[in-house]
């Protein structure tokens, strides 16, 4: 298990410091533009109040700051310029990361220092075709435009300035970006199935971690519908109502996550504290993405920073609890494994890109695609594989409790059935044709007792038993002590009966050595057919068969006493086996 604690962190540790050595290449102008999209990234920036304007700081060149650096988000408003080569893509569209901003100015200077403008609020500028991204036309360009400068009013994230760039088109113009498309509309289509699944299970499951990972399910598709643009190519969706959309689903990611896995890992193969704190963890995610959605501008220079800070504690409690479920042996967490890492990765390269004091801002979108791929096969062959296990426990608790009845059923000494096996099922048995009840008792068992002790009574009854001979159309039972009852079907009923108690005197003098004398038995039977009571109880007929049995005892023992019952009307006191003094009235 310390391997895999290593695995883990020397991935991360790996990713990490991916992020951290490379700040400058990250930052590099085009390096993060639209493969083939001629997208001019800006060259400087500066700063100034809300009141301040595009021409006044493009005509102050102290203010410019140009190079790679971290921008800040302290001023109220940040301004960019984007030089425009001769010769170069004209440029007709601002593109960035889509976040929320309180009003974007635009302007483009033509070489002879002729100027036209623009401004809109987040609510008017377009979600971008392709990508996590919103677009604002440029006011007319040509080919003598030399600069676009760009002004953003409250800016709430540093990756909006980083990602800025002036393009001919939007990165959905761009042909290239159809494999991409293609590609997150397939994965999105893949979710639809485990949703469905999911439903499927829960119905024979009745687990909640089923409907967890259903909603985990659906939390990602919308994800991928918002940051890959697809949901703006099927409706219209202002950007400002895609970024809140887009930010309250990662929350319900995180925490449908939580939740997941608070009800997936195997009971006691998680540590109770950590198992405890995983609901409180998806509570915390959805409170953190609703303030930071509902309320962009709170805060506004360190808001971001805040947002991104408080899932830091939901990544340490997923790392920790996937270890120790995977230390403690869970089943389920090796599926985990393999759909959490990359998901914790790109929880960490998005946590340290935003709050270290240097590089550039990510949201790691390509790894967000990977791992929420990896996510969704793995935990939908895990979800696969627990519901087979719980199948399996469940069948094998229900073959166990089919053993425990059969054993409750069962007479411990001589293996036939018992009194709770046949009474509950009396009325199905009469109605199937066993219409013949036989009670027998050996004569004078006591005396094999009292004279040969106990274990040479119990080879006795195991003889006797032997001599049951049930069969298809013969059940055999011991009631108690050395009496046993037969259930039997057939025109020869009685008589089969009837060869059954003769048999028990031969079986035993067969079967028991050492018993000097002769073992019989007496019976009392009584035949009630199903047209002359449909409804007998085993009790009625019990007591019936039971004063035939005592008659046959006084008469002299070793012998049947039968009858055969046409109406049946039964005293209150046969319902007693001691009751002996009254007998039940037969026409």
């Amino acid at each position: 298990m310390g391997r895999t604690f290593g695995t883990i962190l020397a991935l991360l540790l790996a990713m990490l410091l991916a992020l951290v050595a490379g700040p400058a290449a990250a930052r590099t102008p085009g390096s993060n533009d639209p493969p083939g999209s001629h997208a001019i990234h800006f060259d400087c920036l500066a700063y100034g109040s809300l009141e301040t304007t595009i021409t006044q700081v493009a005509a102050d060149p102290s203010r410019w700051h140009c190079g790679p650096q971290r921008p800040n988000l302290f001023p109220d408003k940040v301004f960019l310029r984007f030089d425009v080569h001769p010769g170069g893509p004209i440029p007709h569209v601002f593109v960035t990361r889509r976040s929320a901003l309180g009003e974007l100015s635009l302007q483009v200077v033509d070489a002879d220092g002729t100027t036209r403008s623009s401004r809109m609020n987040y609510a008017a500028v377009e979600p971008a075709n392709l990508g996590y991204a919103f677009k604002a036309p440029l006011p007319p360009t040509n080919a003598s435009t030399r600069h676009v400068y760009a002004a953003i009013a409250l800016p709430t994230q540093r990756i909006m300035i980083e990602r800025a760039i002036v393009a001919p088109g939007g990165p959905g113009d761009n042909p290239r970006s159809l494999p991409a498309l293609l590609l997150v509309a397939g994965i999105s289509g893949m979710l639809l199935m485990p949703m469905i699944f999911n439903l499927a299970f829960y119905r024979v499951l009745r687990e909640r971690f089923v409907l967890w990972h259903a909603a985990m399910c659906f939390t990602i598709l919308i994800q991928l519908l918002t940051t890959s643009g697809i949901l703006m190519q099927l409706m219209d969706i202002p950007a400002n109502a895609i970024s809140l959309l887009a930010i309250m689903g990662y929350s319900a990611f995180t925490s449908t996550a939580g939740m997941f896995a608070y009800s997936y890992l195997e009971p006691g193969k998680l540590h109770p504290r950590l198992r405890a704190l995983l609901p409180w963890a998806a509570l915390w995610a959805l409170v953190a993405g609703m303030l930071h959605g509902l309320f962009p501008f709170a805060l506004r220079p360190i808001q971001s920073d805040l947002y991104y800070a408080a899932f830091a504690p939901i990544l340490l409690l997923f790392i920790a609890g996937l270890i120790d479920s995977l230390r403690r042996g869970s089943r389920a967490a090796k599926f985990q494994l393999v759909g959490w890492v990359p998901l914790l990765l790109l929880g960490a390269v998005r946590l340290v890109s935003n709050l270290l004091p240097f590089g550039p801002a990510t949201d790691a979108l390509e790894l967000f695609y990977v791992a929420i791929l990896c996510d969704v096969l793995a935990t939908t062959a895990g979800v696969a594989d627990r519901f087979m296990t719980i199948r399996r426990e469940r069948d094998r608790a229900e073959t166990q409790v089919r053993v425990m009845e059969n054993i409750s059923e069962r007479d411990a000494l001589t293996g036939l059935l018992n009194r709770r096996a046949i009474e509950p099922r009396f009325g199905e048995l009469h109605a199937e044709g066993f219409e013949t009840l036989a009670v027998l008792d050996l004569d004078h068992f006591k005396l094999i007792n009292d004279d040969f002790g106990h274990a040479m009574g119990d080879a006795v009854l195991k003889a006797a038993a032997e001599a049951m001979a049930p069969g298809a159309d013969t059940l055999a039972m011991r009631l108690g002590g050395e009496e046993f009852l037969l259930l039997l079907r057939g025109k020869d009923a009685i008589a089969r009966a009837e060869r059954r108690r003769q048999a028990i005197s031969a079986r035993v003098a067969k079967e028991v050595e050492g018993l000097d004398r002769p073992v019989t038995a007496s019976m009392g039977v009584v035949t009630i057919p199903l047209e002359a009571m449909p409804d007998a109880l085993f009790a009625d007929l019990y007591a019936r068969a039971d004063r035939l049995l005592y008659e046959a005892k006084q008469a002299g023992r070793n012998r049947m006493v039968n009858e055969r019952i046409t109406a049946f009307a039964p005293h209150r006191g046969d319902r007693r086996r001691g009751d002996r003094r009254r007998a039940p009235r037969a026409a």
